[in-house]
């Protein structure tokens, strides 16, 4: 890895944006992120978002465009039927203009599974690819390392196998060391603008995976409280989880700000 000044003065920071509808994914958009990551069922971890959200997103975006291809909750060991119905969806993501797929997939043991990940690898064709964090509950992130760059993976998604980035910055800087330029190491999760400044500082990393949502009131003036449609009574069926582009702002411009600041 290059010094701290060289590093400072030659490298820009990418803010990737999770996601979880098209107009989130517009509000990213508008807040300054440069790609999203879209997805469905934030609750479980993310899974597929189905067609329509996938053909409207890259129909009105203008930055890049990663889907996330999961076709469940839990665990990273998939059925055959699971893993078919994966590979099914990235050749969808393919020939609809999508620019990467972001994918996981383990042996029993915690270790990656190769095989699996190079066909998805192969399915992908030209688009990015992302190992997500089922990198973080591997056995050896390091053995995944070396895994995932000889595959040609592009980027793993890690919040260092702890609950968050900032936790995880240790080990998160090791990997980024050790990657050099053969994959990039993308931080995730707990990513703010009071932390950026710092993570960027502690890790060298060159991008960032960053959730910036609130609720937002929706539409309804009828309110039913006696009726709950999903599995979580803690959350109000008359609000909409969106993200908030003031906020990815203010993570673009804390980025900017760190690189700036020692250039």
């Amino acid at each position: 890895m290059p010094n701290h000044d060289s590093y400072r003065k030659t490298v820009s920071i990418t803010i990737e944006a999770c996601v979880t509808s098209v107009r989130s994914a517009l509000a990213a958009q508008q807040g300054g992120a440069d790609r999203v990551e879209l997805c469905d069922n934030l609750t479980e971890g993310g899974t597929t978002p189905g067609p329509g959200s996938i053909l409207a997103a890259r129909r009105y975006l203008d930055i890049g465009l990663n889907v996330i291809i999961r076709p469940r909750g839990r665990d990273f060991l998939y059925t055959d039927l699971e893993f078919e119905i994966m590979r099914r969806d990235i050749e969808f993501c393919r020939e609809h203009g999508v620019d990467g797929v972001v994918f996981g997939v383990q042996e029993p043991d915690g270790r990656i599974d190769t095989r699996r990940t190079g066909l998805l690898k192969e399915a992908a064709g030209s688009m990015s690819t992302t190992f997500h964090r089922a990198f973080d509950v591997c056995r050896d992130p390091f053995e995944a390392l070396e895994a995932l760059s000889i595959l040609g993976i592009d980027r793993i998604l890690t919040s260092g196998q702890q609950a968050d980035a900032v936790a995880g910055a240790d080990l998160i800087a090791q990997l980024v060391t050790r990657a050099g330029d053969r994959i990039v190491i993308m931080p995730g999760v707990g990513i703010d603008a009071g932390n950026i400044k710092n993570l960027i500082s502690r890790t060298r990393a060159q991008e960032y995976h960053v959730y910036a949502s609130r609720q937002f009131p929706g539409g309804m003036t009828f309110h039913n409280t006696r009726v709950f449609m999903g599995t979580d009574p803690s959350l109000s069926e008359y609000h909409l989880d969106l993200t908030d582009p003031a906020s990815i702002r203010a993570i673009r411009d804390a980025a900017d700000s760190a690189l700036a600041s020692h250039s």
